[in-house]
């Protein structure tokens, strides 16, 4: 089969298309035949610091594919040949908090990813794609998909009738805007950009900022939300942005912090003194997952991609989420 692995510290030149034997799934584990795979910030950023993160080389990066079962090991009951699946971010966080073991377990990080054409999941790490979804789209569930359910809906607490602030127009923002949507979650965006804003509206984005014209943008959420503030912010900007989201929320708001862009510092007072829950967010458990598909089925949500690219072109997948200039996903047809 082919392969695309990091051997390197050259960044996404690192990136070398390698033959390797089809594996051959153990006990309690499924072969899939992977169809497509999506890139997120964190395979960019793993391809550029893979030394620094003290990961083994050569190692197949990205975390999320989606495909059909080709073969299944010993004792496996949930799924069978002919099946599609799509796999989880951490293939041993089933339920309940983060613990050691998941993150020993992380796809395309501690352990062998999905940009190649078989892979082996354990059977507790896959889960069928909805009806409605194409491989394509499936493939961009894993890990920002489950962040946005997971900073909006289950740790974000967001509830119908309330306000959150969306940073951007990245993965996880897109679809937090799409669950907002179906939620009757009232939304504000921020862009640098008027097309992505007008793109951000027709997914049913209340209000928009533009923070290039409006670099305080905290006090225009202000403005927005006639002086309350936000009930959520899905923060993916990170210290650079954090101090403005602080701002923005209200007394006694949440912050879904998930976001590494940006660097700086914090001053923790005003988090106190507004009782702010500041939450981090590193996607989420298999339950979780299952219930962002079931929301997904039920309210026909189909994940926005931008952009499509042929396995043998995978760089330049990695090109244009380093350029930064995508709305939504970025997906490889494999």
């Amino acid at each position: 089969m082919k392969a695309w692995v990091i051997n390197g510290e050259q960044g996404i030149e690192s990136l070398e298309l390698v033959e390797r034997e089809v594996p051959k799934p153990g006990p309690g584990e499924i072969l899939v035949r992977l169809w497509a795979n999506s890139i997120n910030y964190r395979d960019l950023s793993t391809i550029k610091n893979v030394r620094a993160r003290g990961i083994l080389e050569p190692r197949i990066p990205n975390s999320d594919g989606a495909g059909i079962v080709e073969d299944i090991g010993d004792g496996v009951t949930a799924f069978k040949k002919g099946n599609r699946v799509v796999g989880t971010f951490f293939q041993d966080w089933t339920s309940g908090p983060i613990h050691d073991d998941a993150m020993a377990s992380a796809l395309g990080g501690a352990i062998d990813g999905l940009l190649c054409e078989y892979a082996i999941l354990n059977e507790s790490g896959a889960l069928p794609i909805p009806d409605n979804l194409s491989f394509e789209e499936a493939a961009t569930l894993p890990c920002a998909g489950l962040t946005a359910w997971n900073c909006l809906i289950e740790a974000g607490q967001a509830r119908a009738g309330q306000t959150a602030l969306l940073l951007g127009t990245g993965g996880v923002s897109i679809f937090a805007q799409q669950l907002a949507r179906a939620s009757g979650i009232r939304t504000i965006l921020t862009s640098s950009s008027e097309e992505k804003l007008d793109r951000a509206k027709a997914l049913g984005a209340k209000d928009v900022i533009n923070y290039r014209e409006h670099p305080d943008w905290e006090k225009k959420v202000m403005e927005m939300t006639d002086g309350r503030g936000v009930d959520l912010v899905v923060e993916v900007g990170g210290a650079g942005t954090l101090e403005k989201s602080i701002a923005a929320v209200r007394l006694g708001g949440r912050i879904s912090l998930v976001g590494v862009l940006t660097g700086g510092q914090i001053d923790p007072t005003s988090i106190m003194r507004k009782s702010i829950t500041l939450q981090g967010i590193y996607v989420g458990p298999r339950d979780m997952f299952a219930r962002l598909n079931a929301a997904l089925s039920h309210n026909d949500i189909h994940p926005v991609i931008d952009a499509t690219v042929d396995f043998q072109d995978a760089k330049e997948a990695y090109r244009m989420m380093e350029r930064a200039g995508h709305f939504g996903k970025i997906v490889i047809k494999i």
